[in-house]
């Protein structure tokens, strides 16, 4: 019962605060190169792909990261507070060596590398120290987290609307913020009440995770969200900013609006966990999915209109490709076993950021060969699929676990 009365708590939104702002400090580190991306193209005489590395080389060591994590059960193992605080800072380390040491990929994209290792001993922790604090509203909980986290995402985008500005000094800014996040939680956040105790390690349980049919259909969900997700925030903002060139529109407007497209994201996020907790995990997630998809075609047939008619129909897919993230990750808590909780956790983003390498790549081949409308199409295939599997878990007896019976 004293567990149950934290739920709406002062103490349980002060926890969940604190945890939604230092993730989003320590997300400025992912996106960063981004930001000064020109910049190292000319110092470094880099071209826009091989540019595209001091990206990529993050996800890659996400993916990394979270796969090992996951097989030696370490979000379960280990405190999720000292773990989040101890990779918050190894990141800031790692990246501020990129600013100081690099001074061409050959350097640069091994310590991208690490810094993307690193952050996977904060997302995924994260989201777990986030489930130790709710049940009954564990679907807003995650999902101020996930908001958080694409606001962060959003950030360099506004970054790179201002001209002038020197990229270590960028790149260092975000080691400091990414080291204020580490002890933010270090110092004020603890495990919630619901938290269960340390289970024996299993490297097995990753396989049996991957067996039971309730949370195999909701990582399949989560597959097909990722499909789109992180392809649509990559190549987007660039869509945008040579759309703006090419019709002699401002470059200051279009990394503008590439911002606001990623951040709305984050009120998408907080509004799915809200419905999430009262209509039901599959219902919202589903409809999410519906939304992101018809925006993507919608974009798709709109690719040649006036960029201001474009615009509405791009902020809205920003708001609807994110907002289910959160509730894949709660439908992730509910079915598994408590004492896995967070390496089930840890297996779904690896697997999902695994799947990103692959769409991030194929995007722009598709645009080349057939054009971007062709491209943001092939985007809609992840949520049909995402869909058609959340729909079959609504079905299936397992699906009482989510969200208090409400599916």
């Amino acid at each position: 019962m004293a567990a149950q009365a934290v739920d709406g708590s002062r103490a349980q939104w002060r926890s969940l605060g604190l945890l939604a702002l230092a993730a989003l400090l320590g997300m400025t580190l992912w996106f960063n190169a981004s930001a000064v991306a020109p910049a190292l193209r000319a110092e470094w005489g880099l071209s826009n792909a091989s540019a595209a590395w001091l990206t990529m080389s993050v996800q890659i060591g996400f993916v990394a990261g979270t796969l090992a994590s996951a097989v030696l059960n370490l979000s379960d193992l280990l405190d999720a507070r000292r773990l989040f605080a101890a990779s918050a800072v190894l990141g800031a380390a790692s990246n501020a060596a990129f600013a100081l040491l690099a001074d061409g990929l050959a350097v640069a994209v091994p310590l991208r590398v690490l810094t993307g290792v690193f952050l996977a001993g904060v997302y995924p922790p994260g989201m777990k120290l986030a489930a130790t604090w709710s049940r009954r509203n564990r679907g807003l909980a995650i999902g101020l987290l996930v908001g958080a986290l694409t606001v962060g995402s959003a950030s360099p985008h506004l970054v790179r609307s201002f001209d002038g500005l020197d990229w270590r000094a960028v790149i260092l800014t975000s080691s400091a913020l990414a080291a204020a996040g580490g002890a933010v939680v270090f110092v004020g956040v603890r495990q919630g009440p619901f938290a269960t105790a340390s289970p024996r390690f299993d490297p097995r349980f990753v396989a049996r995770a991957l067996g039971q049919r309730g949370l195999r259909l909701a990582n399949i969900g989560y597959l097909g969200h990722m499909w789109e997700l992180y392809a649509m925030w990559t190549w987007v903002p660039l869509f945008l900013a040579n759309l703006f060139d090419d019709r002699g529109a401002s470059r200051f407007a279009a990394a503008v609006l590439a911002f606001s497209i990623v951040a709305a994201g984050g009120l998408g996020c907080v509004a799915a966990g809200l419905l999430a907790d009262r209509l039901g995990r599959t219902a919202v997630t589903s409809a999410a999915m519906i939304a992101s998809g018809a925006s993507a075609v919608a974009a798709a047939l709109l690719l040649d209109a006036s960029p201001w008619l474009l615009a509405p129909v791009l902020l809205v897919w920003g708001v609807t490709v994110v907002a289910d993230s959160a509730q894949f990750s709660a439908s992730i808590t509910e079915l598994s076993p408590p004492e896995f909780l967070g390496t089930a956790l840890t297996l779904q983003t690896s697997l999902g950021f695994l799947l990103t390498l692959g769409s991030i790549q194929l995007l722009p081949i598709v645009a080349d060969a057939w054009g971007w409308s062709w491209a943001f199409a092939l985007l809609a295939a992840g949520p049909a699929v995402g869909t058609a599997a959340m729909l079959r878990l609504r079905g299936l007896p397992e699906a009482a676990r989510l969200a208090g019976g409400r599916r």
